[in-house]
């Protein structure tokens, strides 16, 4: 029982000591930077531009579709290999396979629905 809580100690001290780490670079970054407010300082920066006008702006939703779609492949990249690892191991047979097979099917179906709706041309 010592060994298994050993290794749940040495985990908390590492993010404990991670912890501090980060607190200790924080404090030390406030201590040793230069503070002189003035009003130019205090201003919106917008990339060297003076920011002029209300602040939204029109943004194309597609940009926002394919990101959702490299999450969604990303993700079936992330399952599918340890699968390969762990299906290739006896003992899994049949029911893992089926298991990826339907998980699979799910991810076909999106991209149908995707292709389906357009989104995965570049206009």
């Amino acid at each position: 029982m010592p060994d298994y809580f050993h290794g749940y100690s040495v985990v908390g001290l590492v993010a404990v000591v991670g912890v501090l780490f980060v607190g200790a670079a924080f404090s030390a970054g406030r201590l040793l930077r230069p503070m002189v407010p003035t009003r130019e300082k205090m201003l919106t920066y917008e990339c060297g531009v003076d920011p002029v006008g209300e602040g939204w702006a029109h943004t194309q939703v597609r940009y926002y579709v394919y990101a959702f779609l490299y999450v969604v492949f990303a993700v079936d990249s992330v399952f599918l290999f340890p699968w390969a690892t762990v299906f290739a191991a006896p003992g899994f047979g049949g029911i893992t396979l089926a298991e990826m097979f339907v998980f699979l099917g799910f991810l076909a179906v999106g991209l149908l629905y995707a292709y389906k709706k357009g989104v995965l041309e570049w206009t």
